[in-house]
């Protein structure tokens, strides 16, 4: 089974459009595409790394080689990067084990600082200027 995924992973502007696929429902390769280099290598690295056995990544308690590899290629300030999670639901999807849904993350700050911030720095000032 085949399934594909995109990713518009938020502040960064990156967008991954990886495709899952399993012949036999239970183990996935991944074809991924961004124009993240992060993602990029992180692409290379499950190449690298073959089929990943979906069932051994849903275990519970058990070491996720997706996961994993994500966490040591995306270090810094991409560790909370939301692509890895996109890519573990289509290998689901790719495994038969979920069936395809998008997910949703809304992000907002709720302090008057963030109502501040964009007065400032987008309708009052044509400047550009670091929030910090």
């Amino acid at each position: 089974m085949d399934s594909r995924v995109e990713v518009q992973a938020g502040i960064c502007g990156f967008v991954t459009i990886a495709q899952a696929h399993s012949d036999d429902n239970q183990h996935v390769t991944f074809s991924i595409e961004s124009n993240c280099e992060k993602i990029k290598a992180l692409g290379e690295r499950l190449k690298s790394i073959g089929a990943v056995d979906a069932y051994a990544e849903i275990f519970p308690g058990g070491s996720s080689v997706l996961l994993s590899s994500a966490r040591e290629t995306l270090s810094g300030c991409c560790a909370g990067c939301v692509v890895p999670v996109g890519l573990f639901k289509a290998m689901q999807v790719a495994a038969g084990l979920a069936l395809p849904k998008d997910v949703h993350i809304s992000l907002a700050r709720n302090d008057s600082r963030s109502e501040w911030l964009l007065n400032f720095y987008v309708l009052d000032s044509p400047r550009v200027l670091l929030p910090w």
